[in-house]
């Protein structure tokens, strides 16, 4: 993908979507935990279907936060604005299996100390940046977030009032000698609580919308871009009451759209840890401060860990040909930045607070920092340093 003509596809999912119901519920309780012990312990997991709600995993916390997840997982599902037959914040039956951490897990991950705290897990875990878009994220994955948030907007402040919660994008980009050049394929799939819409209502009610206040600004719609809206007709019954959700299924939504690679972990309901999440968020802090340093082009960091291990067993920097100096004098001062050590991630980026539910719909990445410690891996505070190696 470094050069030449070719066409890459990401797609999105909204907020109200199956998996990611599953995802805002076990982020929402990830925080609840936090929110009382920035230490706690979690590792949840949400199944939702026809008006059910089962939530399962681990804790190490108050045992109080864990008989509050019912009202939990309630408002979660209020807030996304399910009020449907088949699935109702008020009315879905709900079970709770979450249950103690295993020690075993414990004694690996705890030092007796706690300076040494071991990896939650083993497992490789990839960061990446790109100079394609203001956010160094890939133009694809970007946008087909953008369609819906904009969605969720409308929605939300009742600008169409038939708009549903569930949604899908899918954005193909045209690239030419390595850079996005226009968008040739949109294909958008929305709930509508109108049953009596066509798929053309619903494209001539969103499509000027979405053009003017996402697309046409950014200058990726040309003649070439076709639309296809709601291609399988009516789309009424949404969310879990029409396809079951659960909590991690949707990780290259999450991630880079496919235009990166992934080490397979889920991000949503796990503790920082758990490096599946917590290293994957070092790894695309430290790519895009090499990306917005101007070292490279594009950067995409891979680290692997032991499971009990506090340091990581390897690491790995890739520039796909488009660094301005070498890998190895990168690779040595970002690790001189950043101590890698599952501990000091967390502290690095202040991952013990409760600060993950925002994440679990549009992206974990391409987000802006927050005043609260939220997306604290999307600064750039490194780039001064490694702009030294120029």
């Amino acid at each position: 993908m470094a050069g030449g003509k070719y066409h890459f596809t990401s797609e999105s999912v909204s907020r109200g979507h199956p998996d990611k119901v599953c995802d805002q519920i076990s982020d929402a309780v990830l925080d609840a935990f936090l929110a009382q012990d920035s230490n706690a312990r979690v590792a949840c997991e949400a199944l939702a279907t026809t008006n059910r709600v089962i939530v399962a995993g681990e804790f190490r916390g108050p045992e109080s936060v864990c008989n509050s997840i019912e009202n939990i997982v309630r408002d979660c599902v209020r807030g996304i604005g399910y009020e449907q037959e088949g699935f109702h914040w008020r009315d879905l039956s709900f079970s709770n299996y979450m249950h103690d951490q295993s020690e075993n897990i414990a004694a690996g991950v705890d030092a007796s100390d706690g300076s040494g705290e071991g990896a939650g897990d083993q497992g490789m875990m990839f960061g990446y940046a790109v100079n394609e878009t203001e956010e160094l994220m890939p133009a694809p994955i970007l946008y087909a977030h953008r369609l819906l948030q904009k969605l969720d907007e409308l929605r939300n402040n009742a600008c169409i009032d038939w708009l549903g919660p569930d949604a899908k994008s899918q954005l193909t980009f045209r690239y030419s000698d390595g850079k996005p050049v226009c968008i040739t394929k949109i294909v958008l799939s929305t709930q509508h609580l109108r049953e009596s819409l066509t798929s053309m209502d619903i494209e001539d009610a969103l499509r000027p919308v979405l053009e003017s206040e996402v697309l046409e600004p950014s200058g990726w719609i040309g003649d070439e871009t076709e639309w296809l809206v709601n291609p399988t007709g009516k789309f009424v019954i949404g969310g879990p009451d029409g396809d079951c959700g659960l909590t991690g299924r949707k990780i290259i939504v999450d991630t880079y759209g496919g235009a990166a690679p992934h080490g397979g972990g889920a991000f949503s309901g796990k503790d920082p840890t758990k490096v599946d999440r917590s290293a994957a968020y070092a790894a695309r802090y430290l790519a895009k401060n090499v990306v917005a340093a101007r070292l490279a082009d594009r950067c995409c960091i891979q680290i692997s860990y032991a499971i009990g291990r506090p340091d990581p067993t390897s690491f790995y920097v890739n520039a796909y040909g488009t660094e301005r100096v070498s890998l190895e004098r990168i690779e040595s001062r970002l690790l001189d930045l950043m101590d890698l050590t599952p501990r000091n991630i967390k502290l690095h980026l202040g991952l013990d607070r409760p600060i993950f539910a925002r994440t679990a719909a549009y992206g974990h990445f391409g987000r802006h920092p927050r005043d609260d410690g939220g997306f604290s891996w999307e600064r750039t505070d490194l780039v001064d340093s490694l702009a030294e190696l120029l």
